[in-house]
C-alpha cells in the first residue's frame, strides 16, 4: 500500500489526538507577557480559565472575540477569567487585530508558540476550559456560531465547582 500525503496526514492527526489534552488532566504551565503583567495560570487557580489561542490572521478569531467579551462580562464576577493567548510571530500583528477588535479580557503573548505545544493545540482558534483546581474541563477547536450554547453551558458549569 503506498502512502499518500493525505493518508500520511490522516494518519498523524489520528496519532495526535491519542496524545490530545484531556478532561481531568492537569492543565500545562503557563506563564506569558501581557498587556500590563505577566499573565500566570497557576496565579489563576480558583478561578475558571477560559484560555483562547488565536492568531491575527484567523478569520474565526475576529468571531469569538465579541463572543469572550460578552462572556467575560457576564461570568467575571462570578469567577470566570478569560486569557486569550496570542500566537503571532511580530506583536505589531496582534496589535493592529486588538485595534480592530478590542478584547476586554487579558491578553497574553507567546511569539514562539510554547503554550500551543504545551496544550497540544492543532489550530486557530482552540480553547482549554480550565476548573478553579486547576484540571481541564473542555478542549475545544474552532468557533462557530452553533457551538455557542455548549460552550456557555461548559463555562457555567464550571464555575459551579467555585466554593
Amino acid at each position: 500500500m503506498k502512502l499518500t500525503p493525505f493518508f500520511l496526514a490522516a494518519l498523524l492527526s489520528l496519532a495526535g489526538a491519542a496524545h490530545a489534552l484531556k478532561a481531568g488532566q492537569a492543565a500545562p504551565a503557563l506563564e506569558l507577557p501581557g498587556t500590563k503583567d505577566t499573565i500566570s495560570l497557576a496565579g489563576l487557580k480558583g478561578k475558571v480559565v477560559y484560555v483562547d489561542f488565536w492568531a491575527s490572521w484567523c478569520g474565526p478569531c475576529k468571531q469569538s472575540f465579541p463572543w469572550m467579551n460578552e462572556m467575560q462580562a457576564k461570568y467575571g464576577a462570578r469567577g470566570l477569567q478569560i486569557v486569550a493567548v496570542n500566537v503571532d510571530a511580530k506583536r505589531e500583528d496582534a496589535d493592529k487585530f486588538l485595534a480592530e477588535v478590542p478584547a476586554q479580557f487579558t491578553i497574553g503573548f507567546d511569539p514562539k508558540g510554547d503554550s500551543p505545544k504545551r496544550f497540544q493545540i492543532k489550530g486557530m482558534p482552540s480553547s482549554v476550559l480550565v476548573g478553579p483546581t486547576g484540571q481541564v474541563v473542555q478542549v475545544h477547536a474552532g468557533f462557530r456560531p452553533d457551538d455557542r450554547k455548549a460552550q456557555e453551558d461548559a463555562i457555567v458549569a464550571a464555575l459551579a465547582q467555585i466554593k
